[in-house]
């Protein structure tokens, strides 16, 4: 499996080798031990498996859980394809404020290791795509946040001819500067030892 580092410090990219023949593919696009090489935390406890299925223009985020509890995710395309957004929510963080951007896709079934205070979001462009989440914490409402994807500092980049289609939640959710005013931003080294990454 290849793995890369995106632009926020902790987040990781895998790419599985995809075997196929004659009856179809065969594919890991997640192991523990790759995980833990790559990002030096020790075992994913993953408490929940999720799944969304999303028509192209949906965009979903950008979300972060409370810290503490804070959650890790590791993200996978099953189906379809996505535009993937991270941003550094963690204040102390070397690389907070920061963002980047990755295309996920059935085709590659490419998956996404976010950190505990990394915010997560994406964009569909295709119908149907699906989008699995395994995820180190149970879901409470009162804990789950949400960044504007609209926010003007950040200016995250939608792709061209994507006419995006939010929750309500979303359309509304605060700027990067009204979550700190707010108090709502994970301390970095909370983050990290909730990660087991220390």
């Amino acid at each position: 499996m290849y793995a890369r580092q995106l632009n926020v410090e902790g987040v990781v990219e895998f790419s599985p080798e995809i075997h196929r023949d004659h009856r179809g593919t065969f594919v890991s696009p997640f192991t523990g031990e790759t995980l833990a090489v790559h990002t030096g935390r020790g075992e994913f406890s993953a408490t929940q498996l999720s799944y969304s299925t999303s028509q192209r223009g949906t965009v979903r985020g950008i979300h972060f859980t409370r810290c503490p509890p804070g959650k890790a995710k590791y993200v996978c395309c099953l189906a379809g394809e996505a535009y993937d957004f991270v941003v550094d929510l963690r204040k102390g963080s070397p690389t907070f404020g920061r963002w980047d951007t990755t295309q996920l896709s059935g085709a590659t079934m490419r998956a996404l290791y976010v950190p505990v205070g990394v915010g997560h979001g994406f964009a569909a462009l295709r119908d149907g795509t699906l989008i699995s989440y395994m995820i180190s914490g149970d879901y409470v409402p009162a804990q789950e946040l949400a960044l504007s994807l609209f926010d003007p500092k950040l200016a995250l980049p939608l792709p061209d001819g994507l006419d995006p289609v939010l929750s309500e939640r979303d359309r509304t959710a605060p700027t990067l500067e009204e979550l700190d005013e707010q108090g709502l931003l994970p301390d970095y080294a909370e983050a990290r030892r909730i990660d087991g990454a220390l």
